[in-house]
C-alpha cells in the first residue's frame, strides 16, 4: 500500500507550495503555524496533497491527513518520517501539540502526556526529555543529606523568571521571597528568543543572587510553555491561545516541576503594565492552589514611583539611555548589558541599507566572500566574548593586555569557525573591545559615564598594545604612510569623539541617520580597507565622493554609489567598523 504513495518536501519559502500546503490545513479547519520543514505525501506522479506535516526544532506541527487516508496508517508514516528527521538534526526527543481527542492516536505512536488543558495536550516521544529534566531538578532536591542534615517538611518555594535582563527588581523579589521559606528555587526559562541569550540570562541569574543563602539557580529546560512555543494551528478561536498556552504550562509546572522539588510555594512579583503576565498570574492564582501550590505574589519595587522592569530597561537599551539602563540594572548584570549594547551596534550597522561597497539586507556589496547571514553569524560568535572582555573590564583596575589578547584571540577562531574563514569583523573585534572593555570600566565607578573619560581609558589601554606586523593595515601603513586601526585607538578616535559622536546625536529622528553618518566617517577616515584594495588615489577619491553625497544626499545616490563600489571593488570597511563604535559609544554616553 505505502508504495503508492512518496513524501516529499515541500519548501514553503516557494509561494505556490506554500499556498497548497495553507489551502490543504484550511481545509482540515488547521492553520499554518512556523515551521522549518513541512513534508507532504502523495500518490506517485501525483500532485494532489494527501497529507502534511511539519516540523520547527523538535515540534512537530501541523499534521493533517485527507479523511481518504485516515484509515491507511498515512498519517503514521508521515509521523515517523517527521521522529526520522528530527533524531537526524540531533534531537532526541520530539514533543507535538494537539488536540486532546487525539491522544489515543499519538499514544499509539509512542507519545506520552505531558501536560494537558481544556483545548490542548502536550506529548512527548524519544530519549533525555522531560524524565532527565526532572532528575536533574530532584538531584537539587535531595541535597540537604549531603551533611547528614534532612528536612523532613522544608518550606520550598519556586520562582520562575525569563531575567531579560536580571534587573533590581529581580533581585528584591529573590530577597522578599527566600526569607518565606527554607529553601528558593530560581528557575531560569530556558529560549532563545530574548533579547539576551539564554547563556547570558542565567549568567545574570546566577552572578545576581550571589550571597542570598538558601537560593539555588537552576538551569531552565524545553518545558517551559511559551507565545514561543506553543503553537495555535488546531485552535478554532485565536483568542484561546494565551490561556491554554498558560494552562498547559501552569499543569506542566504543578505535575511535574514542582514534586519533582518538593514545592510548596510559587512567588511571583505583580505586574501592573503587561496584560500577558497579569492574566499568567491570575490563572496562577487560580490553579496552582488547586494543586497544593500556595501562590505568593510580592509587590514589585519601584523607582521614583515607577516599577522597576526588564522591559523599561530594554527600552532604555534601544533608546541609547545607558544612564537609566543602570537604574534599572542590577550591578552584576552591567558588563552583560554593555557587551548587548555591543553587538547591538554591530548589528545596526549590519542592518544599515542601502550602503555603498558593504554588506547589507540587499546585497553583499563588493565582497565575493560574504553575505548577510555570514555576518550575523559573526556578530553571534563574537558576542560570548565581549560579555568575556566586559566582565573584565568590570572591576577597580583595568586588565592586563596579556588577558585582553587572549580573549581577543579566542575570539577571532571563533569567528572564522563561524564564518569558515573568512575574516568579517577582525577590526570591528579590536576597536569594540577597546571600547567595551573601557565603558565596563568607568561603569564599575556605579554613576555615568562621561565622554572624556571614556576616551582616554580607551587611549591608555590601546597605548599597552604592541604595533602590529604582517597585517593588511601595517603594509598600508608602510606604503602609504596613513594611521592605522591601532594609531587610531591610541588617539583616542579622536574624530569620533570630537566629531561622530555629535554628528550622530544631531540627526536622531533622520531615517537616514545610520548612512549619513557612515558618509560623514567616510569622509574624514583614511579608510586603509580601501587603501590595501585599490590604492591611494581611489581611497581619496572615496572621500570626496562620501562627502559629495553627503552634501546631496538622496537615497538613490547611495545606490549608484554602492554600484559604482561593486564594479571598482571599494569597500569601505574600516568606516563600517567606525560607524559600529559610534553607535556604541553613543549608547553609553547618553
Amino acid at each position: 500500500m505505502y508504495s503508492e504513495y512518496e513524501i516529499r518536501q515541500l519548501p514553503l519559502s516557494i509561494s505556490r507550495y506554500r499556498q497548497m500546503v495553507e489551502q490543504f490545513l484550511a481545509t482540515n479547519g488547521l492553520r499554518l503555524d512556523e515551521v522549518d520543514y513541512y513534508a507532504g505525501v502523495f500518490r506517485l506522479g501525483g500532485d494532489e496533497l494527501l497529507a502534511g506535516g511539519g516540523l520547527c526544532g523538535n515540534i512537530i506541527k501541523c499534521i493533517a491527513v485527507d479523511s481518504s487516508l485516515r484509515d491507511e496508517g498515512m498519517g503514521n508514516r508521515l509521523v515517523s518520517h517527521l521522529i526520522s528527521l528530527a533524531n537526524e538534526r540531533g534531537f532526541s526527543n520530539v514533543k507535538l501539540f494537539t488536540k486532546p481527542e487525539n491522544r489515543t492516536i499519538f499514544e499509539s505512536l509512542s507519545f506520552r502526556m505531558l501536560a494537558e488543558s481544556p483545548k490542548a495536550i502536550l506529548m512527548e516521544t524519544g530519549t533525555s526529555g522531560l524524565d532527565t529534566y526532572l532528575a536533574y531538578l530532584r538531584s537539587y532536591s535531595n541535597r540537604f543529606e549531603e551533611y547528614g542534615k534532612v528536612l523532613q517538611h522544608p518550606y520550598t518555594g519556586v520562582i520562575v523568571m525569563n531575567a531579560n535582563p536580571f534587573t533590581r527588581g529581580h533581585r528584591y523579589l529573590v530577597e522578599q521571597a527566600v526569607v518565606q521559606v527554607d529553601t528558593l528555587y530560581v528557575i531560569v526559562v530556558r529560549e532563545n528568543r530574548s533579547t539576551f541569550t539564554y547563556d547570558d540570562r542565567l549568567a545574570m541569574v546566577r552572578e545576581g543572587c550571589k550571597g542570598l543563602p538558601d537560593v539555588v539557580v537552576l538551569e531552565g529546560s524545553d518545558y517551559a510553555i511559551s507565545s514561543a512555543t506553543f503553537p495555535t494551528y488546531f485552535l478554532k478561536q485565536l483568542s484561546d491561545a494565551s490561556d491554554t498556552q498558560i494552562t498547559l504550562d501552569l499543569d506542566l509546572f504543578a505535575r511535574h516541576i514542582a514534586p519533582a522539588l518538593g514545592a510548596t510555594m510559587r512567588f511571583v512579583g505583580n505586574e501592573p503594565t503587561d496584560a500577558l503576565t497579569a492574566r499568567y498570574n491570575e490563572l496562577m492564582r487560580q490553579q496552582l492552589p488547586q494543586r497544593g501550590i500556595e501562590v505568593v505574589q510580592i509587590d514589585r519595587l519601584c523607582h521614583q514611583g515607577v516599577p522597576v522592569s526588564a522591559t523599561l530597561l530594554r527600552q532604555s537599551m534601544e533608546n541609547d539611555t545607558f544612564s537609566q539602563t543602570l537604574q534599572q540594572a542590577y550591578h552584576s548584570s552591567i558588563p552583560y548589558i554593555i557587551a548587548r549594547l555591543a553587538s547591538q551596534a554591530l548589528q545596526k550597522e549590519l542592518d544599515t541599507t542601502p550602503k555603498p561597497g558593504l554588506v547589507d539586507r540587499h546585497d553583499s556589496g563588493a565582497h565575493r566572500d560574504m553575505d548577510y547571514d555570514l555576518m550575523r553569524s559573526s556578530i553571534r560568535a563574537l558576542h560570548p566574548y565581549f560579555v568575556r572582555i566586559s566582565l573584565l573590564g568590570y572591576a577597580d583596575a583595568l586588565p592586563s593586555v596579556d588577558d585582553l589578547r587572549t580573549i581577543g584571540l579566542e575570539a577571532e577562531q571563533a569567528m572564522l569557525r563561524a564564518t569558515k574563514g573568512v575574516n568579517t569583523h577582525k577590526g570591528g573585534l579590536f576597536s569594540m573591545g577597546l571600547a567595551v572593555t573601557a565603558a565596563a570600566h568607568a561603569a564599575h565607578k556605579g554613576r555615568e559615564i562621561r565622554r572624556r573619560e571614556l576616551q582616554n581609558t580607551i587611549r591608555q589601554i590601546a597605548n599597552l598594545f604592541p604595533t602590529a606586523t604582517g597585517t593588511h593595515g601595517s603594509r598600508v601603513q608602510q606604503v602609504y604612510s596613513v594611521k592605522g586601526a591601532l594609531d587610531n585607538a591610541r588617539n583616542g578616535y579622536r574624530q569620533l569623539f570630537s566629531d561622530w559622536i555629535d554628528f550622530y546625536d544631531d540627526h536622531q529622528g533622520d531615517p537616514y541617520i545610520m548612512q549619513k553618518t557612515l558618509l560623514q566617517i567616510m569622509s574624514q577616515i583614511d579608510d586603509t580597507n580601501i587603501y590595501y584594495r585599490a590604492g591611494e588615489t581611489t581611497a581619496r577619491q572615496a572621500k570626496r565622493e562620501a562627502a559629495d553625497l553627503l552634501a546631496d544626499f538622496s537615497e538613490q545616490g547611495l545606490i549608484h554609489l554602492n554600484d559604482e563600489y561593486i564594479d571598482r571593488n571599494i569597500s569601505p570597511g574600516g568606516a563600517a567598523d567606525m560607524l559600529a563604535l559610534t553607535v556604541f559609544i553613543y549608547s553609553m554616553l547618553r
